[in-house]
């Protein structure tokens, strides 16, 4: 997988199959706030993560799983590819 691009491609296509479906995939841009604009709770935030840990092989620390970290698909993105490396 090359760059955030990709991640961002997947993070989105994961959160419209996942948390909205039958949505418009035009709407969830890579900087619509997910957490604080109420698309994502705490539950779905935590599905997420497990679901990036689990196909990634990658561990987000307590402190990377939050809102500065996670707020956006450009956020999750980045934080993807730092740890992919």
């Amino acid at each position: 997988m090359s760059g955030d691009t990709d991640f961002r491609k997947e993070v989105r296509d994961f959160i419209l199959e996942e948390f909205l479906p039958g949505e418009n995939p035009d709407e969830l841009t890579d900087d619509l706030p997910l957490i604080s604009g109420g698309i994502l709770d705490s539950i779905a935030t935590l599905k997420m993560v497990l679901h990036f840990e689990e196909r990634y092989g990658i561990v987000l620390e307590a402190h990377e799983a939050d809102k500065e970290h996670l707020d956006t698909i450009r956020d999750i993105a980045a934080l993807l590819a730092s740890k992919r490396g």
